[in-house]
């Protein structure tokens, strides 16, 4: 990506999707080698999408093929985590418990409103303060591994 914009948000678009389907996602298996493909199909989607580049220069720079990565990477998995769960932990105790039942317990705004006896557009302003706050205390990752995408392209 020769936009930085962009790049910043395919990456953060990765994490979002790394953290909707955490639960089906096969944990003995690196968060690397997964963050990567999602970032790499991404990446080759908004390329073909917005027919900046032609497929066949696409194809001489290899950037249809995803690279497999080997190794376990726990570690940033588990840094990945603690972050993840530091960051839900600062959100206000109701905004919380809204962020818990979406995301964790998979319930619709309008479930999440009936269970708590509350509006669904005060769900939607709870839920979007929540992403908001999550993206910023997740930001320094989209750098991190914005560097890691360049490393790996440019080797």
């Amino acid at each position: 990506m020769k936009d930085f914009e962009t790049a910043k948000e395919i990456v953060q678009d990765a994490f979002i999707s790394l953290w909707e389907k955490r639960e089906i996602i096969d944990m003995d298996r690196p968060v690397k080698a997964y963050l990567t493909m999602v970032i790499h199909n991404k990446c080759s989607n908004h390329l073909r999408d917005s027919r900046k580049f032609d497929p066949y220069l696409l194809n001489i720079e290899n950037l249809l093929e995803v690279p497999e990565y080997d190794g376990a990477d726990t570690l940033v998995h588990d840094e990945l985590k603690l972050k993840i769960d530091t960051a839900i932990n600062e959100l206000p105790d109701k905004c919380r418990e809204i962020f818990i039942l979406n995301r964790y317990e998979n319930l619709k705004y309008q479930q999440i409103a009936d269970k708590l006896q509350i509006s669904v557009k005060t769900v939607e302003t709870q839920m979007s303060k929540a992403l908001q706050h999550m993206r910023v205390r997740l930001a320094e990752y989209v750098t991190v591994l914005l560097f890691f995408i360049d490393y790996l392209f440019n080797k």
